[in-house]
């Protein structure tokens, strides 16, 4: 049997303070241009382990998403 190479992670470099503590606001719906730094190119909610966010902040940032997608403010999806 042959055995399989293990290659090393990549080591993701995580801000080690909130975005939203600092600037001492809160996520909100109509600020799509903040919201879009949380959204991968694909149109998916970035985690708070990568992105550095506070859980309090993270469970704000994931509804004001929602509710910007939901009012079509920012898209489901990625477009092509």
């Amino acid at each position: 049997m042959k055995k399989k190479r293990k290659f090393p992670k990549k080591k993701i470099t995580v801000p080690k303070t909130c975005h939203f503590c600092d600037a001492e606001k809160n996520p909100w719906y109509s600020d799509t241009s903040d919201l879009q730094k949380f959204v991968s190119d694909r149109g998916k909610i970035i985690t708070k382990v990568r992105t550095g966010i506070c859980a309090k902040h993270q469970r704000r940032l994931t509804t004001s998403i929602k509710h910007a997608r939901h009012l079509a403010l920012m898209p489901f999806v990625a477009g092509e």
